[in-house]
């Protein structure tokens, strides 16, 4: 729509007076994020309901255990007759829903979930944003158990359960607040993205590529999204970037705050640029990974991760040295690393018979899906890896990431498929759609076995009848896969006894 007519009901509200709100309504209750938030609102001692589309567990459990109300549905306007002072709005949220036109029609003050976690709990603490089209939530959850391990008593709001706490959200005590800074949009009157509301006094821009490829362009949009967010760190303030990632440095070099590159050492006479934090004598093992951390004005200290994956060793650095920034001792990161626990979904064990593990990742863009297949190889080393993939994220199932989910899952030995997820009235056109016949030819013409099948219990069973014993089952999706680990824990029992 022109700008000099623009939609009355895409319109941003007025600033919302935060300092008289003590009910709190939320639409679209039951996403990771928000039920978050509604925890948080709870325990601050805010009276909080809220609604969802649909609510389902694991987040209806959540907010049930925490006794916070949960209505159903976006088409009954007396979803609001309790009176709220404010309406938290999800991004799911579209402004035709009832319950919106209600919100307007009332009068009702409202704000999307980045403004009022700003305005609640970020006021008066040291945010520390966290942002990168990958490795956000691992990065986030390492920075937390650092500056906790140190004594800091952080606080945090981060994407996955980090592992450490059980939670993806904690309240502490001390200043600093760790954010998963979100690039995704943040509301149906606001598509900027969330993390240009955090308000990043220390912040990290661990890698930038192309993702979210329905509501950016291209690569170019990406980057001038995280350029903006560079500009908001403060003079004062100190942002890392790793020294190879060339458009994360140069969205970074729009910042006027300080900038701390992170850089892996391949030998001893890799200095790494000035001031950089640098991992050197990095040593893989099926157990981790080893390594010296070189923090700038700190004396070396030998580091072992309890997980797998190059990977990993980035996302370490960045936590490294935005903890270190926050006045955490890096004397006390060696014992933080040896006892941090990975994220829900980050390389997660469901399960194990008969010797075959049943590994849970996230991975759901090509250069996840790589690096998550050379941790498990690191992990299980020699053994036959088995890969099965989900296209289900609005990212996952355009045909713009075609070749490079080729690329990378031709270092599985065998790749499984179900169809890819199909919405209601869904908007991407067929053409534009992942091809998975196309993509199951392409790695068998590098030598790797695939195949679809597009139910989840068929799969399952065609999975387990080929399992042979060694192997490793690699499930990726963003979502649970329909529940398939289940399945193949239960299926390879019965194939195996449990042997």
């Amino acid at each position: 729509m022109a700008a000099d007519n623009p939609d009355p009901l895409r319109a941003p509200p007025p600033p919302v007076r935060w300092d008289t709100v003590t009910r709190v309504h939320l639409m679209g209750i039951c996403g990771s994020a928000m039920a978050a938030l509604a925890a948080m609102l709870a325990e601050r001692g805010f009276e909080v309901r809220g609604s969802d589309a649909s609510p389902y567990p694991p987040m209806s459990d959540f907010l049930a255990a925490r006794k916070i109300p949960v209505m159903k549905g976006y088409d009954a306007p007396a979803n609001l007759d309790w009176g709220p002072d404010v309406v938290i709005v999800g991004n799911v949220v579209r402004p035709t829903y009832p319950e919106a036109l209600a919100m307007r029609e009332r009068g009702l003050a409202f704000a999307s979930l980045p403004e009022a976690l700003a305005a609640l709990f970020l006021a008066g603490k040291q945010p520390i944003v966290v942002t990168g089209t990958h490795g956000k939530t691992t990065t986030s959850s390492m920075t937390a158990w650092l500056l906790e391990v140190a004594g800091l008593e952080p606080s945090f709001f981060i994407g996955g359960v980090a592992g450490n706490w059980r939670s993806n959200h904690h309240l502490g005590h001390g200043r600093p607040f760790v954010v998963e800074g979100d690039e995704y949009d943040t509301a149906f009157w606001d598509r900027g993205s969330k993390f240009l509301h955090y308000r990043p006094e220390l912040a990290a821009i661990g890698n930038l590529e192309m993702d979210h490829a329905d509501i950016f362009a291209d690569v170019e949009a990406v980057e001038a999204t995280f350029t903006r967010f560079a500009r908001l760190v403060p003079p004062h303030g100190r942002l890392v970037v790793p020294a190879w990632e060339a458009r994360a440095r140069r969205a970074a070099s729009a910042t006027s705050a300080t900038v701390q590159e992170t850089f892996i050492a391949h030998s001893a006479a890799d200095a790494g640029p000035a001031g950089a934090t640098v991992a050197r004598n990095v040593q893989p093992t099926p157990e981790g990974t080893r390594f010296e951390l070189h923090l700038p004005g700190h004396d070396p200290v030998d580091v072992t991760l309890p997980i797998a994956g190059r990977h990993n060793v980035m996302n370490a650095l960045v936590a490294a040295s935005l903890a270190a920034a926050a006045g955490a001792d890096p004397a006390t990161f060696p014992r933080a690393f040896a006892t941090f626990e990975l994220p829900y979904k980050r390389l997660t064990t469901r399960g194990e018979v008969a010797g075959i593990p049943v590994v849970d990742d996230f991975a759901h863009h090509p250069t996840a899906i790589a690096a998550t297949i050379d941790a498990i190889r690191q992990r299980y080393p020699g053994r036959r890896l088995v890969a099965l993939f989900e296209a289900q994220s609005n990212t996952a199932r355009r045909k713009v990431f075609q070749d490079g989910f080729g690329v990378a899952l031709a270092r599985a030995d065998r790749v499984w498929f179900k169809r890819a997820l199909e919405k209601a009235s869904d908007p991407l056109p067929v053409a534009d759609r992942l091809d998975l016949g196309e993509l199951c030819q392409g790695l068998v013409s590098r030598g790797v076995e695939a195949t679809v099948i597009p139910e989840v219990q068929a799969l399952a069973e065609a999975v387990v009848a080929d399992a042979r014993p060694g192997d490793v089952l690699l499930v990726m999706s963003g979502r649970d896969f329909e529940g398939i680990h289940r399945r193949l824990l239960e299926g390879l029992e019965h194939r195996f006894g449990g042997g």
